[in-house]
Protein backbone atom coordinates (compact mmCIF):
# COMPACT_ATOMS: atom_id res chain seq x y z
CA UNK A 1 0.00 0.00 0.00
CA UNK A 2 0.69 3.53 -1.08
CA UNK A 3 0.91 6.80 0.80
CA UNK A 4 0.36 9.58 -0.83
CA UNK A 5 0.35 12.46 0.90
CA UNK A 6 -0.25 16.05 -0.91
CA UNK A 7 1.32 19.01 1.00
CA UNK A 8 3.28 22.01 1.04
CA UNK A 9 6.61 22.67 2.88
CA UNK A 10 4.94 23.94 6.26
CA UNK A 11 2.40 21.24 6.09
CA UNK A 12 5.16 17.96 5.75
CA UNK A 13 6.87 19.63 8.82
CA UNK A 14 3.96 19.80 11.20
CA UNK A 15 2.74 16.57 9.75
CA UNK A 16 6.10 14.98 10.39
CA UNK A 17 6.75 16.80 14.21
CA UNK A 18 6.57 13.74 16.21
CA UNK A 19 8.51 11.30 13.53
CA UNK A 20 11.39 12.09 11.34
CA UNK A 21 11.58 8.74 9.74
CA UNK A 22 9.65 8.94 6.53
CA UNK A 23 8.61 5.18 5.91
CA UNK A 24 10.00 3.87 1.97
CA UNK A 25 6.16 3.29 0.89
CA UNK A 26 5.17 7.40 1.39
CA UNK A 27 4.92 9.86 -1.65
CA UNK A 28 4.68 13.49 -1.07
CA UNK A 29 2.93 15.64 -3.66
CA UNK A 30 3.57 19.51 -3.25
CA UNK A 31 1.40 20.56 -6.72
CA UNK A 32 -2.08 21.66 -5.94
CA UNK A 33 -3.59 19.55 -8.19
CA UNK A 34 -4.61 15.72 -7.18
CA UNK A 35 -2.23 13.33 -8.86
CA UNK A 36 -3.42 11.11 -12.08
CA UNK A 37 -1.39 8.06 -10.87
CA UNK A 38 -3.25 6.80 -7.93
CA UNK A 39 -3.44 3.19 -8.12
CA UNK A 40 -6.20 1.02 -6.67
CA UNK A 41 -5.53 0.14 -2.98
CA UNK A 42 -3.46 3.47 -2.41
CA UNK A 43 -4.26 5.49 1.11
CA UNK A 44 -4.12 9.34 0.30
CA UNK A 45 -4.34 12.32 2.90
CA UNK A 46 -5.04 15.43 0.86
CA UNK A 47 -3.64 18.82 2.83
CA UNK A 48 -4.12 21.05 -0.12
CA UNK A 49 -7.71 20.24 -0.08
CA UNK A 50 -9.57 23.44 -1.13
CA UNK A 51 -13.35 22.72 -1.49
CA UNK A 52 -13.65 23.30 -5.16
CA UNK A 53 -16.28 21.20 -6.38
CA UNK A 54 -14.44 19.48 -8.56
CA UNK A 55 -11.55 18.31 -6.27
CA UNK A 56 -13.79 15.80 -4.45
CA UNK A 57 -15.01 14.36 -7.52
CA UNK A 58 -11.41 13.96 -9.25
CA UNK A 59 -10.73 12.04 -5.90
CA UNK A 60 -14.41 9.81 -6.49
CA UNK A 61 -12.64 8.98 -10.00
CA UNK A 62 -9.57 8.04 -8.39
CA UNK A 63 -11.22 5.97 -5.66
CA UNK A 64 -8.68 5.38 -2.99
CA UNK A 65 -9.02 2.93 -0.80
CA UNK A 66 -8.87 5.87 2.53
CA UNK A 67 -8.77 9.40 1.64
CA UNK A 68 -8.04 11.86 4.80
CA UNK A 69 -8.89 15.65 3.29
CA UNK A 70 -8.34 18.45 5.22
CA UNK A 71 -11.60 20.57 5.07
CA UNK A 72 -12.45 22.48 8.55
CA UNK A 73 -15.84 22.92 7.09
CA UNK A 74 -17.48 20.17 5.82
CA UNK A 75 -17.40 20.32 1.86
CA UNK A 76 -20.59 21.88 0.37
CA UNK A 77 -22.84 19.78 -2.07
CA UNK A 78 -23.00 15.95 -2.19
CA UNK A 79 -20.59 13.45 -1.45
CA UNK A 80 -20.80 10.03 -3.34
CA UNK A 81 -17.94 8.19 -1.38
CA UNK A 82 -16.64 8.01 2.30
CA UNK A 83 -13.84 10.37 2.99
CA UNK A 84 -12.40 11.50 6.58
CA UNK A 85 -11.89 15.18 7.47
CA UNK A 86 -9.59 16.80 9.84
CA UNK A 87 -8.08 20.00 11.17
CA UNK A 88 -5.23 20.40 9.16
CA UNK A 89 -4.62 23.91 9.79
CA UNK A 90 -1.72 25.67 10.46
CA UNK A 91 -0.35 25.01 14.01
CA UNK A 92 -2.99 22.17 14.25
CA UNK A 93 -1.32 19.55 12.49
CA UNK A 94 1.93 19.60 13.83
CA UNK A 95 -0.21 18.69 17.60
CA UNK A 96 0.19 15.00 18.40
CA UNK A 97 -3.58 14.88 18.73
CA UNK A 98 -5.54 15.25 15.38
CA UNK A 99 -9.59 16.07 15.60
CA UNK A 100 -11.07 14.07 12.85
CA UNK A 101 -14.41 12.84 11.84
CA UNK A 102 -14.97 9.83 9.92
CA UNK A 103 -18.08 7.11 9.14
CA UNK A 104 -17.40 4.68 11.79
CA UNK A 105 -16.04 1.93 9.13
CA UNK A 106 -13.01 4.07 8.44
CA UNK A 107 -11.61 4.84 12.13
CA UNK A 108 -9.23 1.77 12.53
CA UNK A 109 -7.72 2.45 9.10
CA UNK A 110 -7.66 6.34 9.96
CA UNK A 111 -5.75 5.58 13.48
CA UNK A 112 -3.44 3.14 12.36
CA UNK A 113 -2.68 5.48 9.40
CA UNK A 114 -1.66 8.68 11.42
CA UNK A 115 0.08 6.01 14.01
CA UNK A 116 2.95 6.01 11.42
CA UNK A 117 3.39 9.83 12.34
CA UNK A 118 3.18 9.28 16.20
CA UNK A 119 0.04 11.11 16.23
CA UNK A 120 -3.43 10.03 17.65
CA UNK A 121 -6.98 10.49 16.45
CA UNK A 122 -9.30 12.30 18.60
CA UNK A 123 -12.57 11.53 16.88
CA UNK A 124 -15.55 14.50 17.02
CA UNK A 125 -18.82 15.02 15.79
CA UNK A 126 -19.20 15.99 12.41
CA UNK A 127 -19.42 19.74 12.66
CA UNK A 128 -18.09 22.87 10.69
CA UNK A 129 -15.00 24.16 12.95
CA UNK A 130 -14.71 20.92 14.90
CA UNK A 131 -14.01 21.74 18.85
CA UNK A 132 -11.10 23.61 18.60
CA UNK A 133 -10.81 25.91 15.96
CA UNK A 134 -14.96 26.70 17.21
CA UNK A 135 -12.47 28.09 20.54
CA UNK A 136 -9.96 29.82 18.88
CA UNK A 137 -11.63 31.51 16.13
CA UNK A 138 -14.33 32.80 19.39
CA UNK A 139 -11.14 33.82 21.26
CA UNK A 140 -9.41 35.66 18.09
CA UNK A 141 -13.12 37.71 16.94
CA UNK A 142 -12.83 38.58 20.28
CA UNK A 143 -9.64 40.26 20.14
CA UNK A 144 -10.64 42.32 17.06
CA UNK A 145 -14.01 43.41 19.12
CA UNK A 146 -11.35 44.21 21.82
CA UNK A 147 -9.20 46.31 19.24
CA UNK A 148 -11.86 48.07 17.46
CA UNK A 149 -13.03 49.41 21.00
CA UNK A 150 -9.57 50.37 21.09
CA UNK A 151 -8.87 48.19 24.35
CA UNK A 152 -5.11 48.01 23.77
CA UNK A 153 -3.24 47.12 20.59
CA UNK A 154 -2.51 43.86 18.77
CA UNK A 155 0.99 43.86 20.23
CA UNK A 156 -0.22 44.46 24.10
CA UNK A 157 -3.12 41.88 23.70
CA UNK A 158 -0.92 39.11 21.99
CA UNK A 159 1.29 39.77 25.09
CA UNK A 160 -1.29 39.67 27.73
CA UNK A 161 -3.18 36.14 26.12
CA UNK A 162 0.28 34.62 25.74
CA UNK A 163 1.51 35.09 29.24
CA UNK A 164 -1.63 35.72 31.11
CA UNK A 165 -3.13 32.52 29.63
CA UNK A 166 -0.35 30.49 28.44
CA UNK A 167 -1.52 30.14 24.79
CA UNK A 168 0.92 29.03 22.50
CA UNK A 169 0.37 32.51 20.44
CA UNK A 170 -1.72 35.80 20.72
CA UNK A 171 -4.82 35.97 19.02
CA UNK A 172 -3.40 38.18 16.13
CA UNK A 173 -0.46 36.26 15.92
CA UNK A 174 -2.42 33.14 15.53
CA UNK A 175 -4.40 34.84 12.52
CA UNK A 176 -1.61 35.05 10.84
CA UNK A 177 -0.42 31.81 11.23
CA UNK A 178 -3.89 30.33 10.14
CA UNK A 179 -4.23 33.06 7.64
CA UNK A 180 -6.94 36.09 8.89
CA UNK A 181 -9.49 34.63 5.60
CA UNK A 182 -9.50 31.20 6.68
CA UNK A 183 -10.38 32.59 10.16
CA UNK A 184 -13.16 35.05 8.68
CA UNK A 185 -14.77 32.46 6.98
CA UNK A 186 -15.31 29.90 9.30
CA UNK A 187 -16.50 32.44 11.73
CA UNK A 188 -18.90 33.68 8.60
CA UNK A 189 -19.72 29.66 7.72
CA UNK A 190 -20.70 29.29 11.57
CA UNK A 191 -22.53 32.45 12.22
CA UNK A 192 -25.29 31.49 9.97
CA UNK A 193 -26.62 29.26 12.21
CA UNK A 194 -25.24 30.87 15.83
CA UNK A 195 -25.13 34.56 15.94
CA UNK A 196 -22.39 34.97 18.89
CA UNK A 197 -19.79 33.72 15.69
CA UNK A 198 -20.18 36.76 13.81
CA UNK A 199 -17.24 38.13 12.73
CA UNK A 200 -15.92 41.84 13.58
CA UNK A 201 -16.11 44.97 11.32
CA UNK A 202 -11.99 44.77 11.33
CA UNK A 203 -11.65 41.13 11.00
CA UNK A 204 -13.88 41.36 7.89
CA UNK A 205 -12.03 44.11 6.46
CA UNK A 206 -8.63 42.26 7.08
CA UNK A 207 -9.80 39.33 5.02
CA UNK A 208 -10.81 41.57 1.94
CA UNK A 209 -14.79 40.87 1.90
Amino acid sequence: MNIIVLANARQKDELMAQQRVVPSNFAWRTGPDVPDDIMIGDTCIDLLFDNAPGRLRKWQQLNPSLLVINAVPAPSGEVMFPYVRINGWNTFLKRSVIEATAPDDLKEKTTALFSLFNKKIEWTSDIAGFLSLRVVTSIINEAYFALEEQVSTKEEIDTAMRTGTNYPYGPFEWSREIGVKNIYNLLKHLSREEKRYQPAALLKQEAGD
